[in-house]
């Protein structure tokens, strides 16, 4: 039987309890595919997941959910996907995907066919932030073109690619993001940009339609009053959502969301990229080995754009 490298976790705790392992390659069951990973991303859920557990409940597992790659072998029923073919998906979100890891199985239809446009560590660096803003802007607060948007943490991993989509659906967008980061922000197209410490956006925005909270704590909450009457604060932090619901006393809707693999919005992500309306921003790219300092850096908070993994 054949065997493959992964970073799996015995205990909760800091980056220092994530360790090299090697375990039986998968096989892929029915209607799943078995992908060689290239590259995976690393998103904050991660070390929220290590330090905690989250959804995955006690360890050992194996983190990670953001994948590009190539198709092995599928299983029995599989059509969209044949083996050689270069894929990127954010399978089985929020539940175990082991994206760190040279080899993951699972559902083929949660991977779609990564654009010639992009390498292997940027199409790792997509999907869940991608998908995350996308079922947040288009399939939870409707945005539309000529409808105005702010974007908390707008260099982020979600908010850059936030403020892409939004252009992209034609708004006007509003980012937050301090003072070095905000040519990085106008060049991805935001409109106007705030330095979050140096003002408070409350105090300068007026009148969206949509607030996106990428952040937390009361931000959700202190965006209800720049939201014009029948507009919506998105929150993507759940914890946020009932400060934020009190707040807007009816008067705006609110939302939290949670990301969830979804092949129709990987394809529309992917239609982006081939378009020229939507790239990734790499901040550090490091071996699989290196998984514990890819933690210590994204929990650093002073990360621009996505930290990727290569096995």
């Amino acid at each position: 039987m054949s065997r493959t490298r992964a970073i799996s976790q015995s205990t909760l705790g800091g980056p220092e309890v994530l360790t090299a392992i090697t375990r039986p390659t998968p096989v892929p069951g029915p209607t799943e595919v078995l992908v060689r990973v290239r590259a995976a991303g690393v998103n904050p859920v991660d070390a929220k997941t290590r330090r905690t557990g989250g959804r995955l409940g006690e360890p050992p597992f194996v983190l990670g959910w953001d994948v590009s790659g190539v198709v092995e072998a599928v299983g029995e029923g599989v059509t969209v996907h044949r083996p050689g073919d270069e894929v990127f998906g954010m399978p089985l979100f929020p539940r175990e995907a082991g994206a760190y890891a040279e080899h993951v199985v699972a559902p083929a239809r949660q991977f779609v066919r990564k654009p010639d446009a992009l390498d292997h560590p940027h199409a790792a660096a997509l999907p869940l932030v991608g998908l995350t803003a996308w079922q947040s802007l288009v399939d939870t607060a409707g945005l539309r073109a000529g409808q105005r948007v702010l974007v908390h943490a707008a260099a982020g991993g979600v908010g850059h690619v936030a403020v892409q989509i939004a252009k992209a659906l034609g708004a006007h967008v509003t980012g937050t993001a301090s003072a070095a980061k905000h040519d990085f922000v106008r060049g991805l197209g935001a409109d106007e940009v705030v330095d979050y410490t140096a003002v408070d956006f409350a105090d300068v925005v007026r009148d969206v339609d949509v607030a996106f909270d990428t952040v937390g704590g009361d931000v959700a909450a202190r965006s209800v009053p720049v939201v014009r009457d029948g507009g919506i604060v998105v929150t993507i932090l759940g914890p946020a959502l009932p400060a934020a619901a009190d707040a807007a006393a009816g008067r705006v809707r609110t939302a939290a969301v949670l990301c969830e693999p979804d092949r129709v919005g990987m394809l529309a992500l992917a239609d982006l990229v081939e378009r020229g309306l939507l790239r990734t921003e790499l901040d550090t790219v490091l071996p699989l080995d290196q998984a514990a300092g890819a933690h210590e850096l994204i929990e650093s908070g002073r990360t621009r754009g996505k930290i990727v993994l290569l096995p």
